[in-house]
């Protein structure tokens, strides 16, 4: 089956993400638009629209109520997934690089860069309180000065948020108390993209060191590495199945200097347990910048430098994928 093809983005797709039910995909990318299709057929349902910069990031919330998209424009919106009316907007010192809501769909998180003088911050607001969205004020600012946070997910039961470094370090930052409870440093360079298994029991990291690493969510103690030779964007858990996917390719800056086919911007799958690799799907025009599995199993999506989000469809039983175009 080929792939479908969204073509919503006039700029690199930055991220992607499913709703639980699988029904919906969201994309964000660096021209201010925020997307949302049917995963089925590839339609487009509609847009965000509100931010002036880059959006960096998006989460949808458990029941696909709300959606939370972050940017470059040093703002957090909320927004109402089925009417795309705003709903909150949280201003910001700099630019907001990760966002997401916890399992309740109660508690946001999200990080801002360290940039124009401001060092990194983690806030956490609790939208049941609407003096908090009113004031702006988070009920938690957590300040990250040693090495910013480039990517970071919600922890079982929504106690912890575990946030990936520039520096290559993991961290859980405690919801209630702000304490860091654990820390992990098995990557060389910076991490790239953080996403959590389907129940939530382990997280897999993808980093520039050209590694995608898979961790148990609450001790942080290191599973399995899957190696490449190129810095890994992306990566994700099989709901399903135990494989991995994992997007990559060199540095925006250098594609312009090598063919498509010395550039290797295929999706690669890699077998959770045994560590080898075993598939590689084709497709985008620079370097692959997320990746997301359908909450089925059965298709996944990825995001490219070239603006277009790819959704595949393959039979997660046998290794043979159906179209390698």
């Amino acid at each position: 089956m080929r792939p479908i093809l969204l073509q919503g983005h006039e700029r690199s797709v930055t991220q992607i993400k499913y709703n639980r039910e699988g029904d919906l995909l969201f994309s964000v990318a660096k021209d201010t638009v925020v997307n949302v299709w049917y995963s089925v057929n590839g339609e487009r349902l509609g847009t965000y629209n509100g931010h002036t910069g880059a959006v960096w990031c998006v989460d949808v919330d458990w029941d696909t109520k709300n959606v939370l998209t972050g940017s470059a424009d040093n703002s957090c919106r909320l927004w109402d997934c089925e009417t795309g009316k705003q709903l909150a907007l949280l201003k910001t010192s700099s630019a907001v690089r990760t966002c997401g809501f916890d399992f309740s769909g109660n508690i946001i998180m999200f990080s801002t860069d360290k940039q124009m003088g401001y060092q990194c911050f983690l806030n956490y607001f609790d939208l049941r309180d609407p003096q908090q969205i009113e004031d702006n004020q988070p009920y938690m600012t957590l300040p990250c000065s040693e090495s910013k946070i480039t990517s970071a997910v919600w922890g079982p039961l929504g106690e912890f948020v575990i946030a990936g470094h520039e520096n290559g370090e993991i961290n859980q930052f405690s919801a209630k108390s702000g304490e860091v409870l654990k820390t992990a440093k098995e990557h060389t360079k910076q991490i790239n993209d953080m996403q959590s298994s389907v129940d939530l029991t382990m997280v897999i990291s993808a980093s520039k060191d050209n590694t995608a690493k898979l961790f148990d969510a609450t001790s942080l103690d290191h599973i399995k590495t899957f190696k490449t030779e190129r810095p890994v964007n992306s990566a994700a858990i099989s709901p399903i199945m135990d494989h991995v996917v994992m997007g990559g390719g060199q540095e925006a800056m250098e594609v312009t200097t090598t063919s498509t086919r010395i550039g290797k911007f295929e999706a690669r799958f890699f077998h959770a347990a045994f560590e080898d690799e075993f598939g590689r799907i084709k497709g985008h025009f620079g370097p692959i910048n997320c990746v997301a599995f359908h909450p089925d199993g059965k298709s996944y999506s990825s995001g490219g430098e070239d603006g277009y989000t790819r959704i595949h469809y393959f039979d997660p039983h046998y290794f043979e994928f159906e179209f390698e175009g």
